[in-house]
């Protein structure tokens, strides 16, 4: 069975990252030459799905449903905004994470939450512009295991940086 990506925005709204996954040459070229995929799956949100008829990958897409769980369970890579609930989710389940920062939302905190967790060893984190060149880490990287604890200590870490 081939190898899947799945691409979340979660409930906001980040055209670039969309555009970016499924226009970006480079991009594309990086998925399929060095991590060997062979289907995406994107949750859109409030984002415009941008004309993807020149994709040699299949692409499933859709703007919500109740839960991703299944998404990420069966997810090789997971490439996501940077969203707490989502990079917890995501950690939980131990699958690879790329955390991709809209440059747009830069005082919301979501650089300092993706460095500090790349500075761990949890997840890689770049920006719409450095996607390409940070998806050909991922070739043979291991990440270290995040293990589910007490919630209210990522709650607590949260509160510490953003403050």
């Amino acid at each position: 069975m081939g190898k899947c990506v799945f691409v979340t925005v979660g409930t906001t709204r980040f055209d670039q990252l969309i555009e970016t996954i499924v226009q970006d040459s480079n991009v594309l070229q990086a998925l399929v030459d060095c991590l060997h995929i062979d289907k995406l799956i994107l949750q859109i949100g409030n984002s415009q799905m941008p004309s993807h008829d020149n994709i040699s990958i299949p692409i499933e897409y859709y703007k919500y449903k109740d839960s991703i769980e299944n998404d990420i369970q069966q997810a090789d890579l997971v490439i996501s905004h940077a969203g707490a609930g989502t990079i917890l989710q995501t950690l939980e389940a131990h699958k690879p994470l790329l955390v991709v920062v809209n440059e747009k939302l830069m005082n919301n905190h979501q650089l300092e939450i993706a460095h500090e967790m790349e500075k761990q060893g949890y997840l890689f984190h770049c920006t719409c512009s450095t996607l390409a060149t940070t998806l050909r880490k991922f070739v043979n990287h291991k990440f270290k295991q995040y293990e589910k604890g007490n919630p209210l200590l990522f709650g607590q870490y949260l509160n510490e940086i953003m403050s």
